[in-house]
């Protein structure tokens, strides 16, 4: 099996992840810093494998980690040993950490958060409205970013003025261009912003879903001051990430399809078809770090071994031709069935899906309809995503906004 190394700066994503699927429905690959792994790039072979028992998250399972081959200050190490939380747990303990966020984020509290994103969404428009005419503006800097942000960062009691410094540690944590001797000190930092806001939740608790995991920690739910720091850790961080780059994608989508553009715009496609397809087409989680295997495990002709770590390619098994038929190279907002996992699947689903759509469904048509003359400012070829092997991130997304509606020429 020849081993196909993933770029550290991810200058060709939809090249490498068609060669993941020509690799079969098990990759062996080489992440950024020389680690190897397999990956599973097929839909019908990664929902098994995430509902598979013999599949794990404890890291002591790793035959590599075992082994002490790899290193504290490894770029990846946060996302492959981020401590203690549903994301590293499986079982009755998942089930119990899980269980408590899911009960914060079911479709109906999400639901009760509508008029908050939509005004949330209309102070951002109004921003971006102000700026001089005719001026490119970074859409991911100046809209994608500060809503979700501000979302997830009320729904679990961050203060605005912490943004700033999770925004600097988080583009450190993700990317793989962090140089090792940063490592250990930015994951230090992490965790000392979060247990600042933990503590500070715990003297002044709020209507927020930290004071909750506080207080349910407090009544008999046993979560540990790690878990708790740790799952607010990981809800900031996939709360937003994964909004910011599913409102990118889409803009990108829609303005790479103009004919598919202008049937949303009149109507004649509705937006959830749009969100969907992005999904499942242009994926915001490229790869999902880390699962281990338990024992030998078969995926398709292939073998994952017993004490090797595992990798979900979303980005590869988004446009798998057994799945999505002969067109799933293709961006078609009217596709359907379009049955993607690209927010997981069975006890792995992201307890985040429904808010980030929501968001997504609320700030992409006020978008169009504030600005329906939206282009891009530069060729869609010379969009660069960040150095993130986990995510598919663009660095900026520069476009002309164009007169808003109602506005004069």
């Amino acid at each position: 099996m020849t081993r196909i190394a993933l770029d550290p700066f991810v200058r060709d994503l939809d090249g490498e992840s068609a060669a993941l699927r020509a690799a079969g429905p098990l990759a062996e690959v080489e992440l950024p810093g020389g680690v190897h792994v397999y990956a599973v790039t097929r839909h019908a072979e990664a929902r098994a494998l995430l509902t598979d028992s013999r599949v794990v998250k404890d890291i002591n399972v790793w035959n590599a980690w075992r082994r002490g081959e790899i290193p504290m200050d490894w770029p990846l190490i946060g996302l492959a040993n981020p401590g203690r939380s549903m994301l590293t747990v499986d079982g009755a303990d998942h089930r119990r950490l899980r269980t408590l966020v899911a009960q914060a984020l079911t479709v109906k509290r999400v639901e009760r958060l509508r008029a908050g994103i939509e005004a949330l969404t209309n102070a951002s428009l109004e921003k971006l409205a102000a700026l001089p005419a005719g001026q490119p503006v970074d859409l991911k800097a100046e809209f994608a970013y500060p809503l979700p942000m501000n979302v997830i960062s009320e729904l679990m009691g961050v203060d605005a003025a912490d943004h700033p410094r999770l925004k600097e540690l988080f583009e450190k944590f993700f990317s793989t261009q962090t140089p090792p001797e940063e490592v250990p000190q930015m994951m230090a930092d992490l965790g000392t912003l979060f247990t600042k806001i933990v503590d500070s939740k715990r003297a002044n608790p709020g209507d927020d879903l930290t004071s909750a995991l506080i207080a349910a920690s407090e009544n008999g739910d046993h979560l540990t001051d790690e878990e708790i720091v740790n799952t607010l850790q990981l809800i900031i961080a996939a709360g937003h990430e994964t909004t910011i780059s599913l409102i990118v994608n889409v803009v990108e989508a829609l303005q790479t399809h103009p004919e598919q553009r202008k049937k949303v715009l009149n109507g004649e496609i509705g937006w959830d078809g749009v969100i969907e397809e992005t999904l499942r087409w242009n994926t915001p989680t490229s790869h999902v770090l880390i699962r281990f295997a338990t024992e030998d495990i078969e995926v398709g002709d292939k073998v994952l071994p017993k004490g090797e770590g595992l990798i979900i390619s979303f980005g590869a098994l988004g446009r798998d031709e057994e799945q999505y038929g002969p067109t799933a190279g293709e961006f078609d907002a009217t596709r359907t069935p379009n049955r993607h996992i690209a927010f997981g699947h069975g006890p792995h689903v992201c307890p985040g899906a429904a808010l980030s759509r929501l968001e997504a469904g609320i700030a992409l048509p006020a978008l169009y309809e504030r600005f329906p003359e939206l282009d891009l400012a530069v060729p869609a070829s010379e969009l660069r995503n960040k150095p993130i092997v986990t995510q598919n991130d663009l660095h900026e997304l520069p476009v002309e906004l164009g007169c808003p509606f109602g506005g004069g020429a």
